[in-house]
């Protein structure tokens, strides 16, 4: 998976590669300096000459800034390359996430999907641009001192090379401690991100209902969780970096305990002793450098397989060959739903065994008690859910066959719940299309009632809405409405859509509702499916269809259903809509 990720990223390795090759001979040739600088020293006593020693000086000065220098550059690149590789695959996996199916997102909450999208990933950047700067350029300097001590006394040499083979084996055998732990912490972080999320959007009703006690005592056992998580990973993962440092004392002992061996024996100057416990020294580092990012694979290793989880979850509802659609999305179109059957959970059907049909431009009012299936029937509309059985047509077309967006397009929505976007009103009224002009925003926004409030926006219709932006709950449901008179298609879908609206916006809707579904006679007629518990709104229908627990009770033309009073909606209609649907 990173593979791919790094695969584009080929300029940016290649400079990192050139950097930390450049760095590694840099660092080689610091202690050959100091070697030269203590016997030149030592051998030449009063008399060694100063000049020698002053370039030597120098020269290890500019060796150790150069050094400086390439790390700064290697520290660069790696994290340009880690944090480029690690955004793609961000948005990559919020796009997935995004086109994933409802229910797997009403079975997630937006904290959790959060912190898998966010906090996984950006545990993997943090280890990512580490990697290769500390493992690689750690490799590339350990293999450099241990090819330089073999070419100057191959005794040193196979010491340090047993010694590096030594740590990596036993680091390698105790990496896996911690594995399993590290996975553990990343959940309990999904829970918290989760908790959190669920807790502050339901803040006015823990506040009202006085559930601030029970709050903060299912955070504080949330945080225990993430506190024993955190301890148990940590703990083990310090293993690693002490089982480093243990290794790192032995191996700088021999190296002493050798050079002065040979230094007794005449085969190795005091600077060249000085230059073993200086390479023995700098292998410290890497052998430390790679501990720790053997620690953090750890975290890097659970992060990735979340990661991975999350991208093996395919979504069930795919776009069809097409319907051919292009051009039809102003055209209002016939609804028909044959023999569907659907449950979100198998043992619990929501809509049983339901035929209906709407023609093309009749509004048609959905009616029926809470639970009785009629936003779902919306859902499977959208293609939101694909039913268990039967088939959701368009002009005798299956739904299915047509892609999604081609599908989609050719619907408008409006629901009681308005989603304000913290982008500008241009693009909360278009929901991001670029391709509508800023004068039809304007008298859309105006023909709705919302020219005043416009007119007091400072920057017009690229201001920023922030938390609403000064829009009443109704105002903001005018705001929705908009959204389908500019994107203008042949379906419209109202659910409960005026059920918030106080009288004075209300009247400014009817003429709206009146016009987006043609019953004026002033534009042309839209197919629309209304659910509504309001009266007024029911008024306006063509057609009425009752659902009663997801079956279909009764439908008919809404002027016969009225004047048959032996009928389920002349009985709704005598006892009081909005008494018996609430």
């Amino acid at each position: 998976m990173l593979a791919d990720y790094l695969r584009p990223e080929g300029r940016k390795l290649a400079a990192l590669a050139v950097f930390l090759v450049a760095g590694t001979s840099v660092q080689l040739a610091s202690p050959q300096i100091i070697r030269t600088f203590i016997d030149t020293a030592a051998q030449g006593g009063a008399d060694a000459p100063l000049e020698r020693l002053w370039m030597l000086a120098g020269l290890f000065i500019a060796v150790t800034l150069l050094a400086q220098v390439l790390q700064i550059g290697s520290t660069f690149f790696s994290e340009q390359l880690g944090w480029s590789a690690t955004n793609r695959m961000r948005q990559d996996l919020a796009t997935h996430a995004l086109d994933l199916d409802m229910a797997f997102h009403t079975a997630k909450s937006p904290g959790e999907l959060i912190e898998r999208v966010d906090g996984d990933v950006a545990a993997l950047a943090a280890f990512f641009s580490q990697f290769i700067l500390q493992i690689i350029g750690g490799a590339l300097l350990l293999g450099g001192i241990l090819v330089v001590l073999y070419l100057q006394d191959w005794r040193i040499g196979a010491l340090l090379t047993v010694f590096a083979v030594v740590a990596g084996v036993a680091l390698h055998a105790i990496r896996r401690i911690a594995g399993g732990r590290w996975e553990r912490l990343r959940e309990a972080w999904s829970a918290y991100s989760g908790f959190l999320e669920e807790r502050l959007a339901g803040l006015d009703d823990v506040r009202a209902n006085g559930g601030g006690g029970h709050v903060m005592r299912r955070m504080a056992q949330v945080n225990q969780e993430l506190l024993v998580s955190n301890v148990s990973a940590a703990r083990r993962g310090h293993w690693i970096f002490l089982t480093a440092s243990t290794l790192f004392s032995i191996g700088f002992g021999l190296a002493l305990a050798l050079g002065i061996w040979l230094f007794q024996r005449g085969e190795a100057t005091i600077g060249t002793v000085f230059m073993f416990m200086q390479y023995a020294g700098m292998m410290a580092m890497p052998i430390m450098l790679i501990g720790q990012q053997l620690q953090q694979f750890q975290q890097a290793s659970a992060s990735l397989k979340r990661i991975g989880d999350l991208r093996a979850i395919t979504p069930t509802l795919t776009d069809g060959p097409g319907a051919g659609w292009e051009g039809q999305r102003m055209q209002a179109p016939q609804v028909g739903f044959q023999g569907l059957t659907f449950a979100y959970r198998v043992d619990t059907p929501v809509i049983r065994d339901l035929d209906l049909q709407v023609p093309a431009g009749e509004v048609i009012g959905l009616l029926g008690r809470t639970g009785s299936g009629k936003t779902t029937l919306t859902r499977l509309l959208f293609r939101l859910y694909d039913p268990q059985a039967g088939t959701v047509t368009l002009d005798g077309t299956d739904i299915r066959e047509a892609r999604l967006d081609e599908l989609r397009g050719r619907i408008g929505l409006v629901t009681q719940e308005v989603q304000l976007f913290d982008t500008t009103i241009r693009d909360n009224a278009t929901l991001f299309d670029p391709g509508v002009p800023d004068a039809r925003i304007h008298e859309v926004l105006t023909d709705l009632g919302l020219g005043d409030w416009l007119g007091r926006q400072p920057e017009g219709l690229s201001t920023v809405l922030k938390a609403g932006g000064g829009l009443s709950a109704g105002e903001a449901q005018l705001l929705a409405f908009a959204r389908v008179f500019l994107k203008d298609p042949g379906l419209v879908v109202l659910d409960e859509a005026s059920s918030r609206l106080d009288p004075a916006t209300d009247q400014r809707i009817e003429q709206a509702l009146d016009r987006l579904l043609g019953t004026d006679g002033s534009g042309r007629r839209r197919t629309a499916i209304i659910i509504a518990h309001k009266l007024s709104t029911v008024q306006r229908a063509d057609r009425i269809a009752i659902l009663d627990q997801g079956r279909l009770l009764e439908t008919g033309r809404r002027t016969d259903l009225e004047a048959d009073p032996t009928s389920a909606y002349a009985k709704l209609l005598r006892t009081g809509l909005e008494e018996v649907m609430g």
